[in-house]
């Protein structure tokens, strides 16, 4: 059985606007759907908080695929939304490998937070897959290994870009640029057009550049676990 574990926001608002955000939803579907009918594996939701996770407005409606919606209108995974762990109830010890959505809202409760930190620190350092894809790469910027070097020293990483922020007209309102971010933490930063899709591996170290990287990287994490 392989367990991994799944980090959502809990922020619901931008801090810089009065203007929703939250989960962007495809960015967990799409990774959770490469998995579900395995019955080999277990994926639990953590969030900062617990609790419920908010969706952002935007991730809904039109944006919405037949794939995304059909978890949308899924009582039972919307009730799991509802009621995600605290990162205090769970073990690094007991998963496999972690992956962080995205969504505007991370930016915000997902950087500066020790406890993913120390999970996403133990689960690589005993021979897991750490993974991220867009704004949730954000959950990287600050991990220390025990050697203390951040994580992402000196590896090839993606995440959402700069062009991608300015497109998505926040970039006046989001606390940082995610790939200047990266840059600066001697991340090794690599990106492809726009809104395509692109992942990077490094190890096991696996980084999606936007929503439509949300698949690839579910891909790239069930090759390295073996399945």
């Amino acid at each position: 059985m392989k367990k991994i574990l799944v980090v959502l926001t809990n922020v619901d608002k931008y801090a810089t606007k009065d203007e929703p955000t939250g989960l962007w939803l495809s960015e967990a579907t799409h990774f959770i759907e490469e998995f579900d009918h395995n019955e080999n594996v277990q994926i639990d939701l953590v969030s900062p908080n617990g609790g419920n996770v908010p969706l952002d407005p935007k991730s809904l409606g039109d944006s919405l695929d037949a794939s995304t919606k059909a978890y949308y209108e899924n009582e039972s995974f919307m009730n799991k939304l509802k009621n995600t762990l605290k990162p205090s109830e769970v073990s690094a010890s007991d998963y496999d490998a972690i992956y962080f959505t995205g969504g505007h809202g991370t930016m915000w409760d997902f950087p500066d937070n020790v406890e993913l930190q120390e999970l996403s620190r133990e689960i690589y350092e005993k021979g897991g897959v750490v993974s991220g894809v867009c704004h949730g790469v954000t959950a990287l910027l600050n991990v220390k290994l025990s050697n203390g070097l951040l994580l992402i020293n000196d590896k090839t990483v993606s995440g959402f870009t700069n062009e991608e922020e300015a497109l998505a007209q926040q970039t006046e309102y989001v606390p940082f640029l995610l790939e200047d971010a990266l840059r600066e933490r001697a991340a090794q930063y690599n990106k492809a057009a726009a809104f395509s899709s692109y992942v990077t591996t490094d190890g096991r170290l696996v980084t999606g550049q936007n929503p439509q990287s949300s698949k690839a990287v579910a891909e790239s994490v069930k090759l390295l676990l073996g399945l």
